[in-house]
Parts: structure tokens; C-alpha cells; sequence
């Protein structure tokens, strides 16, 4: 939704030690978070008017967000197991 925070800590918190850690120690994690964090920004930028975009572009974006929080969310529970 529109003006909600989105960023990695604060969508999991209970794993802040174990994203500070991979952020560090896995290139691959490493990877997938910034793409995430670009791509959040990008879409906070369009949301807030800033980035003139399709409807169409926006939704992909989106698409997309859920598909690295999904991988960022999987490597986190690996962890537990």
C-alpha cells in the first residue's frame, strides 16, 4: 500500500541479527537485498510522484519486490532449520 515501509528490517525484524550477518558474509543474500532495497526505492519514488511511470511498469515492479522478499524470507528461515 501506498506510503508503507517496506525495507528488510522492518519487514523482519526478528531476523535483524541474521540479515546484519548475511549482509556481510553472503554475496549471494548480499545481492538479492540490494536489488531489493534499489527496487524499493524506485517504487517509493513512483509512488510518491517523483517517477512518472505506467500502471502497466509499476505493477511489474511490484511483481518483483514480492519475488526477492520472498527469496530474502526463504534464505532467513533456512537459518532456523
Amino acid at each position: 500500500m501506498f506510503g508503507e515501509i517496506h525495507d528488510i528490517p522492518h519487514e523482519f525484524p526478528q531476523y535483524q541479527d541474521a540479515i546484519q550477518r548475511l549482509t556481510h558474509s553472503n554475496q549471494d543474500f548480499q545481492r538479492v537485498y540490494t536489488e531489493y532495497h534499489v527496487l524499493d526505492n524506485e517504487i517509493r519514488d513512483i509512488e510518491q510522484n517523483v517517477e512518472p511511470v505506467s500502471d502497466i511498469y509499476f505493477e511489474k515492479l511490484k511483481k518483483k519486490r514480492v519475488i526477492l522478499k520472498d527469496q530474502i524470507y526463504a534464505t532467513l528461515q533456512s537459518l532456523q532449520a
